[in-house]
This record gives C-alpha cells, sequence and structure tokens, in this order.
C-alpha cells in the first residue's frame, strides 16, 4: 500500500498560495548580500568579546537553535532545505526537509532545556510538524526526502527520486522517537502528540525496503518503483537507518539484513593505523566525511557502545582525530589549514556541494564538521569553535549561528545555512554537556530490542 495523503489539487493550490503570503516575510529580512537577517539578533561585523566555554555553547546553541524556530516554515513548522531563497529557484522557501527537520526535531528539546522557548511553545510546533507528515505524501509509510511545506507534497530530490527516502526517513523518525520519550507528561496535548508519533513510527514498511532482499534500499517510487537502486551498504551515516529498521514494532527487517546487507560494503571494513596512532575499525580510507561520525550519533549514545564489528566510540574519536591530522599536514597546500581550522564534512562550497573529506579537499573547512565533534574531541572541538567565532572578521557568523562553510585559498565565505548541517551543532553541542539526547533515544524500548536483535551492547541496554 502507498500511504499519500496528501490534499486534492484545489487545496493544494490553496495552500501554496497561502504559504507563499506568509513566506513574503521571509524576503523583507534579507540583507542586500543575500544573507538572511533576524532584526532580533544584534549584527556583528567583527567579533571582539572573549566568552567563557559556557558562554560560548550557550550563544552558538541559541543562534543555531534560531534557524530551526525562527527560520522554521510558517505553515508546516518543518526546516527549510536552506536559507537562500534562490538555491532551487522561485519555491526555495517552499522546500522543507525531512532528514533536517528530524535534526530540527531534537534540537526542540534542545531549546526547552536551556529556556529558549517554552515546553508549550515546543509542543505546539511539534503538532504542526507531525500534521504535516501525517497529512502529507508517504510511501509505504516513508518520508520523501523533500516536501513542499505549505502542502505536505513530495518536491522530488531528483526525477527518480519523488518517493520515499528510507535513511532520511530513519532521521526524522529518530528525531520524533526522542521527542516521544521527552513529552510524557499525561495531559491531551502531550499525550495526542505521543499518539501521533507512534502511528507515524509504527506505518513505515521498513521490511519493504528491502525489496526482497538482505538489504535496505534507499529509495523507492511509485512512478519509478526501485529504479535508483542504491542500496544501503555501510560503512556510512545510515547506522541508525539499520538500527530503526530492527527496532520497528510493526514492520522489522530481520537480523541477517545487518548482518548480510549494511557490512557487505566495500568500505565498510577498515581497521588501518593512520598518523601511527589511530585505528579506524570500519570506514573508507581516512575515514571519509565527519557527518559519518555525528548523523547516526545524534541519538546513538556512542559511550561503550559496541558490536561484533566495533567500538562506536573509538570509531568515532579516532575519525575525528585522524580528520584534524590530516588538516594538520595539510598535504595540498590549502590557507588556513591548522590546529583552530579543521573539519572536512559535506557542505556547500565555491563551486557548489560536495562530501569533503581527506580523500575529497577542495580546501573547504565546515564548521558543523569540528563543532559537532565535541563529544569525541572536546579541547581541540572548543578550539576550533573559538576561532570560527573570533577570527573571522565577522564573516563566519550571522544570525543563525555559524555559515555553512569557507575556502580561505579562494577568500570565499558561504552566505547560507543547511538544516542537516545546523542541526548536529545544536544537539551534539548538548550531547556534549548532558547526554540528553542520547539519554532519550537509548530509552525507546523498541530501540533497546533492535539493538539487542542486532548484537549491540551497551549500558543503556543492561
Amino acid at each position: 500500500m502507498i500511504l499519500r495523503k496528501a490534499s486534492n489539487a484545489n487545496t493544494f493550490l490553496a495552500h501554496l498560495l497561502a504559504g507563499l503570503v506568509l513566506l513574503l516575510g521571509f524576503y523583507s529580512c534579507s540583507s542586500k548580500d543575500g544573507k538572511e537577517i533576524n532584526p532580533d539578533v544584534e549584527q556583528h561585523d567583527s567579533i571582539t568579546q572573549s566568552l567563557t566555554e559556557e558562554e560560548l555553547m550557550d550563544l552558538v546553541q541559541q543562534q543555531t537553535f534560531s534557524y530551526f524556530w525562527d527560520f522554521g516554515h510558517p505553515f508546516s513548522g518543518m526546516a527549510l532545505e536552506r536559507s537562500q531563497k534562490d538555491a532551487y529557484g522561485v519555491a526555495g522557501f517552499e522546500i522543507v526537509t525531512s532528514g533536517g527537520s528530524g535534526f530540527g526535531v531534537m534540537g526542540l528539546i534542545v531549546g526547552v532545556e536551556r529556556n529558549f522557548i517554552t515546553r508549550q511553545q515546543a509542543v505546539e510546533r511539534l503538532h504542526k510538524i507531525t500534521d504535516l507528515l501525517l497529512q502529507g505524501d508517504r510511501f509505504h509509510g516513508a518520508f520523501p526526502h523533500w516536501y513542499y511545506g505549505s502542502t505536505g507534497r513530495v518536491r522530488p530530490f531528483f526525477t527518480e527520486d519523488n518517493g520515499g527516502d528510507i535513511v532520511e526517513t530513519s532521521f526524522m523518525i529518530m528525531g520524533l522517537l526522542t521527542a516521544r520519550q521527552y513529552f510524557n507528561e499525561e495531559n491531551e496535548q502531550e499525550g495526542s502528540l505521543r499518539e501521533k508519533i507512534n502511528q507515524l513510527w509504527e506505518e513505515v514498511e521498513w521490511d519493504w525496503y528491502t525489496n526482497g532482499a538482505d538489504v535496505l534500499t534507499w529509495h523507492w517510487s511509485p512512478d519509478y518503483e526501485w529504479a535508483i537502486n542504491h542500496q544501503i551498504r555501510g560503512y556510512n551515516e545510515a547506522l541508525i537507518t539499520y538500527v530503526l529498521a530492527a527496532s520497528s514494532p510493526t514492520h522489522p527487517v530481520d537480523a541477517e539484513v545487518y548482518h548480510q546487507g549494511w557490512t557487505s560494503g566495500s568500505d565498510f571494513y577498515n581497521g588501518s593505523e593512520y598518523y601511527d596512532q589511530w585505528v579506524l575499525p570500519l570506514g573508507p580510507d581516512l575515514g571519509g566525511p565527519l557527518f559519518f561520525a555525528h548523523y547516526s550519533f545524534l541519538g546513538l549514545d556512542p559511550r561503550e557502545l559496541e558490536d561484533d564489528y566495533a567500538d562506536y566510540w573509538q570509531q568515532n574519536v579516532n575519525h575525528t582525530l585522524i580528520n584534524r591530522a590530516y588538516c594538520l599536514e595539510n598535504p595540498k597546500g590549502y590557507a588556513g589549514y591548522g590546529k583552530d581550522n579543521w573539519g572536512l564534512t559535506a557542505s556547500d562550497n565555491h563551486l557548489g556541494y560536495s562530501a569533503h573529506s581527506p580523500t575529497n579537499d577542495l580546501g573547504v573547512i565546515s564548521p558543523t564538521a569540528a563543532i559537532s565533534s565535541l563529544p569525541y574531541t572536546p579541547e581541540y572541538a572548543m578550539d576550533a569553535m573559538r576561532s570560527f567565532y573570533e577570527n573571522h572578521q565577522g564573516r563566519l557568523w550571522g544570525p543563525y549561528g555559524f555559515y555553512d562553510a569557507f575556502n580561505l585559498s579562494e577568500n570565499w565565505y558561504a552566505d547560507n545555512y543547511l538544516a542537516i548541517d545546523q542541526g548536529p551543532i545544536l544537539v551534539m553541542i548538548e550531547n556534549y554537556r548532558t547526554g540528553l539526547l542520547w539519554d532519550l533515544f537509548m530509552s525507546c524500548p523498541e530501540v533497546k530490542t533492535g539493538l539487542l536483535r542486532l548484537g549491540f551492547r551497551s549500558p543503556h541496554l543492561n
């Protein structure tokens, strides 16, 4: 069964027109150079004040939170894919992201804990988000990569990718389950929110996305079916997808899908030692982009998390140290690389967009890479965050926190934000400070069942 609950054509047009009217407000808050301006945030041409570590983390979390709160889609509450209004044509402010919104859902919890918003405000926003997801297009329960934020209709990521994206779905479900565990009060609003989350969770047909094989397949389209044929083989950002697929109370996959599919990727096993110090259990040469250590682990607690393949704390710490050491070595001689300017991951760049890594190094440093690694290498990540804030004459800091990336060799700074990069900053700072999102997600009884089914070991499972 294809779950498609979008509005009819007339309602679609009505919502689209209404959404465009609401979105005009964004255009009135844009500076001449295209950077989005929040009138409530003081703008600095240069950063001169010195902050304590706690003050700096407070500031970065609050400013980054604004991307999801102040800049969230006005109709649906979902996170806009990016802040540039012309990035995808005139409808750029209509495109919301399911995965980035899942990170933003976790960010709402941070917002409540840090007193950026009230608990009631967060619950109201989550009702808007879950209503959009329940009424919008779903494909065997899975969400598409992008939606039109005013209608819930799928916005194709590319021609054949106009259906379900099981990896982006897992990022959203991770966020929703974390929220379900947090918003646990016995009142009508929070009770009905938990019911909506459970419905969305239970209607995802994870087993459908095996396409009859012992591996998950990333995409399915009602028009093109399995034409993309992108099987999810590790090691990459999709560990959480397999954990949730095994955890589903209604449509679980067999453990063999994990053991035969995920682990069969050509880049799964590594075992090499880098820089005469750090052994990397899993992943491609030199570790790949740092988002591999972030996306799944916004909710999955890597502390003492092990299975037959890796100790995931060691995996992520060593991946981070290798990434930083490569930047210090700087074999290509890019300007600015050093102990306080490091971190290669997927982001925008001076040519477009790329998954930057030591084997795909274009001279682009992405603040989300180092900052989201704060739990793994706190001293190094804090030094980088302070440098990003203090040493770039304000060119890297804006109304929603750090801009997406910079390349000093090209004298290029991004003038935009991406939800998928802002979310890990907000969430991983909190996990470093309190472990809150880790504790909440790992408290889900279904997740414990799934981890045990796959052979994981963790203090959360005792």
